[in-house]
């Protein structure tokens, strides 16, 4: 997602207590970023942090990276969880911002930092051949998540794109990933826990269907 500078976003970031931008020197301690220990999802690339706040609101006994390569998106997704949290009259604990490159995503966790869930929603397509490569369900991405998820654990895929979908269910495929749940029409299947991002309820508004897969790794 494309994001004009924004000048107040750096300085409002640096005083914000669940703030951090340098996650390499986290490896192997994220769970003492968070007041208290609990199991750690992920949503890489979080953009605006809709999704990020609602899904930190509706589990307060897991604690949330949001994590996105942009500082002045993250500025936007801090002021997104403060105008959420002020809203619904809540305190939060267990969220935390992180400006990460997805592609250094194993030298900022290890073996300590296991993460039970990664959630990637409506990640740039890059349909064009040369950029394949940088979509965040490519195969070289999809060894990263490997490397720092838990036994068992998920990654949970949503997108409005049908080439990046159909692609992508081969790239799982291809790094040994089944889905347990898949379609092709996300609305239809009235979801009870699925919590809408900002692009989704656009596309969904223009009538264009959302795909999800969620996926597990076969064994």
């Amino acid at each position: 997602m494309r994001i004009r500078r924004k000048k107040w976003a750096r300085p409002e970031l640096a005083v914000c207590d669940y703030y951090i931008d340098e996650p390499k020197k986290m490896q192997g301690r994220w769970a003492e970023a968070f007041s208290t220990r609990r199991p750690i999802w992920l949503e890489v690339g979080c953009g605006k942090g809709v999704f990020a706040g609602r899904l930190a609101m509706s589990n307060p006994d897991v604690n949330i990276i949001a994590a996105d390569i942009k500082a002045d998106m993250l500025g936007v997704a801090r002021r997104t969880i403060e105008k959420l949290y002020t809203e619904e009259n809540k305190a939060h604990d267990n969220l935390m911002l992180v400006l990460m490159n997805v592609s250094e995503l194993s030298e900022s966790f290890c073996e300590e930092d296991k993460v039970d869930r990664v959630y990637i929603n409506f990640c740039n397509p890059w349909n064009r051949g040369k950029h394949n490569k940088r979509r965040l369900t490519h195969p070289r991405q999809l060894v990263q998540y490997k490397k720092i998820l838990s036994e068992g654990g998920e990654i949970r895929f949503k997108t409005d794109d049908d080439i990046l979908f159909e692609d992508s269910l081969e790239y799982f495929a291809e790094e040994g990933f089944e889905p347990f749940f898949l379609t092709r029409d996300l609305h239809a299947e009235n979801i009870p826990d699925n919590i809408m991002t900002e692009h989704e309820k656009m596309f969904s508004d223009e009538g264009i269907k959302i795909k999800a897969a969620y996926f597990r790794l076969k064994g």
